[in-house]
């Protein structure tokens, strides 16, 4: 993308807007993943229901053992108690165990399946999303939040549902030996949970900036490996350590504010707890001695009043993993949640038709029939305008006509439109007025697909992806045997340096294509191109930044693909445009000369300053 097209709109490597997600409702959808695996579900929730239902049982057997002990002995009594018991801890080690096991098992599935539905979601998002955020911030997003919802299902939700069934187990048992001591337990509990929940959502609030610095850190961090040589060659070593300072200083002030209202709470509330247990002992002793409650059951209660705290104190205690959790889940939703590239094209491409490659297009009529239009390449804007942002216009009343066999080329500014123009062809985004029309056709009817395979671009930036060389070829066309794959490649001139790798077509590239030169990953751009066999082909600039003889095979081998299609060039260098049928100078998103390369001459007008030197491509 280009300059002037970049700022009009958000790149995403700004501090992004944090807006507070409701919790709950984050919960319930995270939640709703456990449908897929009910059986994992129910399995550990019942394991963690029963251990601890046994657990609670233990401490209720205390009341009859002590009782035993101290009143009325009954030796028999006492070691059926005690089977009892060893029975219950054996239920509560088997529980835990496979309570654990089911709930580890939930999590890995449920983050397989969010990250199932992640990339499948992403693949489907429009390029003006990319556009808007960088990679960093996407992968943050992928890796750490996504690591992070792991580690919290993992650990956190079984210890949630172990802590309710307590909590309610355990008040029913302490509701049955004492309401009165019951109730000053509550009032304890209430404030300990008042606590919590102040605590918690200062901690929630810090740890979603936590996240966000985190993901902004990220995508500089990307950002500058990915600009390695540009940094070395400008010198740019000191101010990049500076900029990522900066960011990593924001990043240490915002994990330092999160981590110490998460540190803070399992203090505040074990405190609380042991002042609760002073409390209850004093009242359970002061109603012994006046022999309304029994040495045995005062032992149950102060167990249970342990009891009933430990849950909420091990829920504090998580409370750092589970708002990082909550934060990373929110990020998560929110990619989910972004509009998918829509398509309402009703016109689709067959085959078996007159035209190239006998393909036509199928397009429906009002009284239900279908008429085929021959595929040819034909490509008119009539009147078109366009603007990444609302309000502002990136092009106004584009008017051009293209034919197959012609080359068209766009020469202007930076920011004048021209890689504009060419998005507008294949729809990475949708005009605001006018008309596009493809074959007659108005693009907007086309659907996405068809039309995208009817198209091939060749960008400055070659993009070459892990896999052979000849996976990388076929790339343009999946099905391709591996005598289109040479084919392709002897149109391309990519052919001889092919041969000569370690190898040849099986040679697996690496980290982008890094063991091929600028030029032999351009030729396998135009090679992958080429097998498409497109009726449109898009080309910007290809040789800009390769050796004068591997300048010379790139352009042959674009001469060759180019031949009998509808070409458009995008240039940055004059001198690659005047053999093109029709040269479009662009200025502030107007097309404000157009011509072959001698009009524009004779014209003596912006064109003709270009190549004489007057004015500059800025």
């Amino acid at each position: 993308m280009m300059k002037g097209m970049k700022e009009q709109r958000n790149t995403g490597k700004g501090p992004r807007q944090l807006r507070p997600e409701n919790a709950k409702k984050t919960l319930i959808r995270l939640f709703s993943y456990f449908k897929f695996n009910k059986m994992l579900f129910f399995g550990g929730i019942f394991f963690i229901v029963l251990g601890s239902a046994a657990e609670i049982g233990i401490n209720g057997m205390l009341s009859p053992v002590i009782d035993t002990l101290v009143g009325n002995y009954d030796k028999s009594r006492f070691i059926t108690y005690i089977a009892i018991m060893v029975l219950m801890v054996a239920v509560i080690a088997a529980s835990q165990y496979a309570g654990n096991l089911f709930m580890a098992r939930l999590a890995q599935k449920t983050v397989h399946k969010i990250r199932e539905e992640m990339f499948e979601h992403m693949e489907k998002l429009p390029v003006s999303y990319f556009d808007s955020h960088t990679h960093g911030e996407l992968m943050s997003t992928f890796t750490n939040d996504v690591d992070m919802l792991n580690q919290s299902l993992e650990q956190s939700v079984s210890q949630v549902l172990i802590s309710v069934v307590t909590v309610v187990g355990t008040f029913a048992m302490m509701l049955f030996l004492s309401p009165l001591m019951t109730l000053v337990v509550a009032v304890m509990l209430g404030l300990m949970l008042l606590v919590a929940k102040n605590i918690g959502q200062k901690s929630s609030s810090n740890f979603r900036i936590q996240q966000a610095a985190m993901g902004e850190m990220n995508g500089y961090i990307e950002e500058m490996m990915s600009g390695q040589k540009v940094v070395k060659v400008f010198n740019y070593e000191d101010r990049a350590i500076e900029s990522f300072n900066e960011r990593n200083e924001e990043m240490r002030k915002a994990s330092t504010r999160a981590s110490t209202y998460g540190v803070m709470i399992m203090p505040i509330m074990g405190n609380l707890s042991y002042v609760k247990y002073a409390i209850v002992s004093m009242l359970g002793a002061y109603l012994v001695m006046l022999n309304k409650f029994s040495i045995g059951n005062l032992a149950s209660f102060l167990q249970y009043t342990r009891t009933v705290s430990r849950p909420i104190t091990q829920v504090s205690n998580q409370l750092n993993t589970l708002f990082a959790a909550l934060a990373g889940a929110e990020r998560i939703f929110r990619v989910l949640d972004e509009r998918i590239e829509t398509d309402e094209g009703d016109v689709v491409l067959a085959s078996e038709c007159e035209g190239k490659n006998n393909l036509c297009w199928k397009l429906p009529k009002e009284d239900g029939g279908v008429e085929l239009v021959s595929l040819k390449g034909n490509i008119q804007f009539k009147d078109v305008d366009f603007g990444y942002v609302s309000g502002t216009k990136v092009l106004k009343k584009i008017n051009l006509y293209a034919k197959p066999g012609q080359k068209i080329a766009f020469v202007g500014s930076t920011g004048a439109g021209k890689t504009t123009i060419t998005n507008l062809i294949n729809r990475f985004y949708e005009i605001n007025d006018g008309e596009i029309l493809y074959d007659g056709i108005d693009i907007r009817r086309i659907n996405k697909f068809d039309l995208r395979s009817t198209m091939s671009i060749v960008l400055q930036d070659v993009h070459l992806f892990e896999g052979t060389v000849a996976d990388n070829i076929r790339y343009g066309r999946l099905d391709a045997s591996d005598e289109e794959v040479v084919a392709a490649a002897k149109l391309a001139n990519a052919h001889y340096f092919i041969k000569h790798l370690p190898q040849g077509y099986d040679t697996m590239l690496t980290a982008d294509g890094q063991n091929l030169s600028q030029g032999e990953r351009q030729l396998l751009s135009i090679a992958r191109a080429a097998i498409a066999d497109p009726a449109i082909l898009i080309l910007d600039e290809a040789t800009s930044s390769v050796d004068t003889r591997t300048e010379k095979l790139i352009s042959e081998g674009m001469d060759k693909l180019m031949n009998g299609r509808t070409t458009f060039v995008i240039a940055h260098r004059l001198s690659t445009v005047r053999d093109s049928n029709a040269i479009m100078v662009l200025e502030g998103g107007e097309i404000i000369e157009r011509g072959d390369h001698d009009d524009l001459m004779k014209q003596k007008g912006r064109y003709y300053q270009l190549n004489m030197g007057v004015a500059e491509l800025g």
